[in-house]
């Protein structure tokens, strides 16, 4: 299994445990192995299992390191009980395994789960009547032309530019008389809009397959664009939707530690677990994850972007789609995240459990809080392990308001307030941005570049190094001597000689003298 994210698609959580299915059943070494004084071929011990597959999912790019040993014995209990392994005497169906040198096999049946299909006719109903409504509004022109062919998409300014000057000049020669528009018009807008966006992001020729357009509430994306606070996280009207004010506390207590832990809170061994602890309660006994249920498989496809040249794609899309959570939702998931990720980085934080460290802990316990399917998927903790650790490192990003989308909406409600769409299937000259797009690279060539960008800026450092005039001899050199042991093949590069170092100085180099040789006196015999 390369790790490679394929493209989006509906069912991805099924596609991927046959993925790993596949790659466990073809990798795992088999071997003979002898218990209670008898031999068995062509199996392997719970403990070797969990090595491999171990290896294997931290090494693949839809799970990635943070994956943890225990979630990967939870993994091995899931092939159990879903006979893509048995124990050595032919039992499955239950959780029975840990790591241990218990026996187990291959099954020769196929351990595959076969993809559900949608019904065509409520598959055909959607498309109709987001066609129906879509056309009700608008008719955006050329978008196919538009949907990226290759990942790695940039805006181009220039066409932008381009673009709003046309707008502009065709605005000054065909003046119109404004009319007026409803709120429903203004509704409709922003959730085509972001439907595009999301389209173009991902580059799938549809989102049917992804998101179902009725599940959208365009009253959600305004009130999540308009009602921030000046850090960027959404403020609730009605409070009664609002995180308790104890769980408040305690989130300020745990993510400004130690400052936020004044003499008015107790101070006994164990505090901040109990802290801790109280927030875990609050989340886990949420009635849906924060992500929600009906928007599960839409999250799951970004998923398959956190390889590192589609990184700023995934970033992006996750953007849009967090500004479809219902406010509450998307209130609690910024909180949330802004407290795990600052308790990770926080060197003062006491240990929190007895074997974790604080960031493994943040994402094996908020995981399922945050990402999971309504009907139970043996990949779920996994997938949301993996979603949580990449909120984490771009939660700031992420879950901030993307401005092109405000602007986007402003361009397309003055058109129709010009009379642009005189009707249903008229054209608009929608002002969306043009986009540029990057050649995808393979990982090999991305890691090369990778390398070969660190090594560049390893070497500038060696120059400011050599530079820096205001740095005493002394310390210049017990700096350079650092360097030369901490990156001998850029500092030999830079310094091929012993005569190019001493320039530096001014310094004649130091030749050492050969030494004498040495001959031993022959003896003389003492006979004559």
């Amino acid at each position: 299994m390369d790790g490679r994210g394929g493209p989006p698609g509906p069912y991805r959580a099924t596609k991927l445990w046959n993925e790993v299915t596949t790659s466990f059943r073809a990798g795992m070494p088999l071997r003979k192995h002898r218990q209670h004084f008898k031999k068995y071929g062509n199996c392997f011990t719970a403990g070797e299992a969990v090595d491999w597959l171990y290896d294997l999912l931290r090494n693949n790019t839809n799970f990635g390191p943070e994956v943890t040993r225990q979630q990967t014995i939870q993994l091995l209990r899931k092939f159990l009980k879903n006979h893509v392994i048995e124990d050595i005497k032919g039992r499955w169906g239950s959780e029975n395994l840990d790591d241990n040198n218990q026996l187990f096999r291959f099954p020769p049946a196929s351990p595959l789960k076969s993809l559900p299909r949608r019904h065509p006719e409520l598959r055909k109903n959607n498309i109709e009547n987001f066609s129906k409504d879509k056309e009700s509004i608008f008719k955006l022109r050329n978008l196919s032309r538009r949907t990226p062919k290759k990942h790695g998409l940039l805006y181009s300014q220039e066409n932008i530019e381009k673009i709003n000057h046309e707008i502009t000049s065709e605005d000054q020669e065909n003046p119109t008389d404004n009319r007026e528009i409803s709120q429903e018009d203004v509704e409709e807008v922003w959730k085509y809009i972001i439907l595009i966006y999301l389209q173009t992001i991902l580059g799938v020729p549809s989102l049917e397959e992804l998101i179902n357009p009725n599940q959208i509430i365009p009253q959600y994306i305004m009130y999540n664009m308009a009602n921030t606070s000046k850090h960027g996280v959404v403020v609730l009207q009605d409070k009664s939707d609002d995180l308790p004010h104890w769980v408040l506390s305690a989130m300020k207590c745990l993510a400004n530690w130690p400052r936020s832990n004044d003499t008015n809170n107790p101070t006994y061994v164990g505090f901040e677990r109990d802290v801790f602890r109280t927030i875990a309660d609050y989340f886990l006994d949420l009635p849906e994850p924060l992500l929600t249920f009906e928007y599960y498989e839409l999250f799951v496809n970004i998923l398959g972007m956190l390889q590192p040249h589609l990184e700023r794609i995934a970033i992006n899309a996750l953007q849009l789609c967090c500004l479809l959570l219902p406010p509450p939702n998307r209130r609690k998931l910024q909180l949330l995240m802004r407290m795990i990720s600052r308790m990770s980085q926080n060197v003062d934080m006491p240990r929190l459990h007895d074997a974790m460290g604080t960031r493994s802990l943040m994402i094996h316990t908020f995981s399922r809080c945050v990402l999971c399917c309504a009907e139970e998927v043996d990949l779920d903790e996994l997938l949301a392990a993996r979603l949580v650790s990449f909120l984490m490192d771009h939660h700031q990003e992420i879950l901030q308001v993307p401005s092109y989308l405000q602007t986007t909406v402003e361009k397309h409600l003055d058109y129709l307030k010009k009379g642009c769409v005189k009707s249903p299937g008229e054209e608009l000259v929608a002002p969306l941005p043009t986009y540029s797009y990057c050649t995808q690279i393979s990982t090999q060539e991305f890691d090369e570049q990778k390398v070969s960008t660190s090594q560049a800026a390893i070497a500038e450092l060696l120059e400011t190094i050599i530079k820096n005039k205001s740095l005493p001899v002394k310390e210049k050199k017990r700096k350079l001597k650092q360097f030369q042991k901490e990156y001998p093949l850029i500092y030999q590069k830079r310094f091929p000689t012993t005569e190019s170092e001493a320039a530096l100085f001014g310094d004649k180099p130091t030749i050492k003298q050969p030494m004498l040789s040495l001959r031993k006196p022959k003896l003389r015999s003492l006979r004559y």
